[in-house]
């Protein structure tokens, strides 16, 4: 019997799951996947779905190839966001017990978490996010065991839109995350936290080479040119032009159906048939490097939009110092929907080589903090708001790639992890490399030795030059034959690593090496010296100053080489190397004279780029502003700004939520008494409403999260009002010193 829950009266659906919500196993339930429409040639599968899971937003395999899900069924639950912080969220191990290729099976690992945003399964354990904490724990028989706070401050408490997210862990032995600042690895059983490039809002990826791609609501994708760190070791530098680079201008989408989006009602977001325009809430990019798509799907960029119900694909050029991504086609998507149910959130590589696809599967999807009167109308009319009890992860699979069975890495030798490195897919060579690491696979040296000197075989190169790393067995020479015997890339990552033996004693066989590469007139290689050359330099200026003019010469019309130079002052010894640069008449009428002068006075300043003294991101102003008004305004106000009958007068659509800002700043310090019109009404109150301005526990920055929140929630135009102005309004007082009449406040701020 097929069936699909969306089609089934809401009625009937409820009871199905009510009925079939205290087992764990299930019959497969069989959904209609008609409204989806996909790219020729690929072929779309359920592999889980409600009610084995809720609310999905991230997910990872584990070394058997089983899927665990992260769910936050508490996020937006009803129009209003109630229950947000209650303890309903859930980490799940999920299961294909008669492997048929759908989960029949959910095991809970962690439950009663609030609204938990992000897992990796790394070092034998779970990496888990739980607001505002970071966890990793142990895990025994599918158990959890001896858990550790690995930071406290990594996610302060909000809106999970907004917080860091991702886990995602590179080819260089780190664990990166989308709207954050901070990377993460593990080593010798301590947890390491070190400042990073801040990277994106929701979702991260990287590339075969290790470059990093995020994106934000209305910007599809942005990613760096440059591996991770390259650009921000001197800790004076901000780089502009080599990380967080718009990587297309393109945010066209393609939907099917109608979208209800946040600012629908603004003239060009929509099109003639209500059809969206451009993305206004991407997420969760994803590099495929499955090896299982056709061969222009290799490092392809796919992108969730999930207001427009659909999955983007971008084709990536790599130009050696810069990367561009093109869509892939006009007019149309590589997945996309009619059901306005299908929230694609994230997405991951799998061992078999397809893709997937976490789906939320929520009718509202946009935080309460920032929801429009348009959407919360929108959403009434459509009930989008009584799709909640849903979830499901999806699979793409090419019509060519044959079924592969997962390998146990858990039960594999050292040898076998080593000739997985060699692996067309790229989840298999990021996990047989990570296990070799955390397993301590000592063993296999020598031959990890061997296939980074296989110059036929570029990627299983750059893994085994990583797992030689996190086994602490790289060399200088061996690094120095894989740079002068490699391709482009290869040659790259062993600059890189070879910082790590800079001494006296390598000094020359460096200098002569670097003089050789530059020859190559490589683009890549020639950034990658650049961003070491000034490393190098602190242990002999003389040395290496050659070879930086060199560089700097050859590369003065782009900004992304001078950005590399100055990134590897990073030593106190090399301020004189800076001092003879900025006084070398060579260079004074280029970019990298402007940026070493800059660069100086900032230390002289001591101001640190602000990746070095921040120390973790704070809750956003809105999400803020709608607790405040939940817990001061909504009582007289109403959730929902309607007004209260004897108590308050209605907030939406009020002219004073979208006109003089001054105005309900007055309004919200001091007081509001007497007859005031709204919308044409006129509404008499017996009791003032009393301001905020002798509260000792409301500041100015709280007073401007109310305002950031009230006018997005009950105006169709968000507005600010600066601290700065609000601290002014403070001494702005009413003729009798009490609460301000609807006249004063038109004579002190004007019509």
């Amino acid at each position: 019997m097929r069936f699909s829950l969306l089609k089934l009266p809401l009625y009937s659906t409820l009871i199905l799951l009510t009925i079939s919500s205290c087992k764990e196993t299930y019959d497969e339930p069989v959904i209609s996947l008609e409204d989806y429409k996909i790219e020729e040639g690929f072929e779309l599968e359920m592999v889980a779905s409600e009610p084995l899971l809720i609310a999905p937003v991230a997910m990872d395999f584990d070394s058997k190839g089983r899927i665990w899900v992260t769910e936050m069924p508490g996020f937006m639950d009803n129009i209003d966001g109630l229950g947000e912080d209650d303890p309903t969220g859930s980490i799940k191990i999920l299961e294909d017990l008669d492997n048929d290729g759908v989960v029949d099976h959910a095991k809970v690992f962690l439950d009663s978490l609030v609204l938990p945003r992000a897992i990796a399964l790394v070092y034998d354990g779970l990496l888990y996010a739980e607001p505002p904490n970071l966890y990793f724990v142990e895990i025994e028989n599918d158990q959890p065991k001896n858990r550790v706070l690995v930071d406290s401050l990594y996610a302060a408490e909000g809106n999970p839109e907004h917080q860091p997210n991702g886990l995602r862990l590179n080819v260089d032995n780190w664990i990166y995350n989308a709207k954050s600042h901070f990377r993460y690895q593990r080593k010798n059983g301590k947890w390491i936290k070190e400042p990073t490039t801040f990277r994106g809002q929701w979702g991260i990826s990287h590339d075969n080479f290790g470059r990093l791609y995020y994106n934000d609501n209305s910007r599809q994708l942005l990613g760096d040119h440059v591996l991770p760190n390259r650009l921000v070791r001197n800790q004076f530098f901000v780089p502009k032009v080599g990380v967080t680079q718009m990587l297309t201008n393109n945010q066209r989408v393609y939907p099917l159906n109608p979208a209800s989006v946040n600012r629908g009602y603004i003239k060009g977001v929509l099109d003639k048939d209500s059809l969206l325009v451009n993305v206004t809430a991407a997420c969760g990019p994803l590099i495929y490097r499955g090896g299982g798509f056709p061969t222009d799907y290799n490092e392809n960029v796919f992108v969730c939009v999930p207001e427009a119900n659909l999955i983007k694909r971008n084709i990536l050029t790599f130009n050696g110092d810069k990367t561009e991504a093109k869509q892939a086609w006009d007019n149309k998507e590589f997945l996309a929907s009619y059901d306005e149910g299908f929230r694609p959130v994230s997405l991951s590589n799998g061992p078999d080589g397809n893709l997937y696809i976490v789906d939320m599967h929520r009718g509202i999807i946009g935080h309460h903090a920032y929801l429009s009167p348009y959407l919360k109308k929108k959403a009434e009319e459509k009930r989008l708001d009584t799709l909640i009890s849903f979830g499901r992860i999806l699979r793409v699979k090419h019509q060519d790639n044959p079924v592969t069975k997962t390998p146990d890495l858990s039960s594999l030798s050292g040898t076998e992890l080593a000739q997985l490195l060699k692996s067309t897919n790229g989840w298999i060579r990021d996990r047989a490399q990570h296990h070799i690491i955390f397993k301590n696979k000592s063993e296999v040296i020598p031959e990890l030795q061997e296939l980074a000197l296989n110059a036929d075989l570029p990627l299983a190169q750059i893994h085994s030059l990583y797992a030689l790393k996190g086994l602490n067995a790289l060399n200088f020479d061996l690094l120095a034959t894989i740079a002068s015997a490699s391709k482009d890339d290869v040659t790259a990552h062993a600059i890189v690593l070879m910082e790590d033996f800079i001494a006296p004693e390598n000094v020359a066989k460096a200098s002569s090496l670097f003089t050789d590469l530059a020859k190559k007139n490589s683009a890549t290689v020639d950034l990658y010296l650049s961003t070491t050359v000034g490393t190098w330099a602190s242990e002999s200026k003389d040395e290496f100053l050659p070879l930086l003019m060199l560089l700097n010469e050859k590369h003065t019309a782009s900004p992304i080489y001078q950005e590399a130079i100055v990134s590897g002052f990073t030593d106190i010894t090399t301020d004189s190397l800076q001092v003879t640069l900025s006084n070398n008449e060579a260079i004074a009428s280029t970019n990298l004279s402007e940026s070493i002068a800059q660069n100086i006075q900032l230390k002289k300043d001591d101001r640190p780029n602000s990746i070095y003294s921040r120390k973790g991101i704070p809750e956003d102003g809105r999400t803020k502003g709608a607790k405040l008004f939940r817990q001061i305004c909504a009582a007289c106000h109403g959730s929902w700004g309607d007004g209260i009958e004897g108590l308050a007068p209605p907030l939406m659509k009020s002219e004073f939520m979208a006109e003089n800002m001054d105005r309900l700043g007055l309004i919200i310090l001091h007081g509001l008494k007497g007859p005031v019109t709204v919308n044409g009404t006129e509404y008499e109150f017996n009791n003032g409403m009393p301001g905020l301005k002798s509260n000792k526990t409301i500041s100015d920055a709280d007073i401007a999260s109310i305002i950031s929140y009230a006018t997005s929630a009950f105006s169709d135009t968000p507005k600010q009002l600066r601290t700065s102005r609000i601290k002014e309004l403070r001494t702005v007082t009413s003729k009798d010193g009490a609460e301000f009449t609807a006249e004063e406040l038109l004579e002190v701020t004007g019509k």
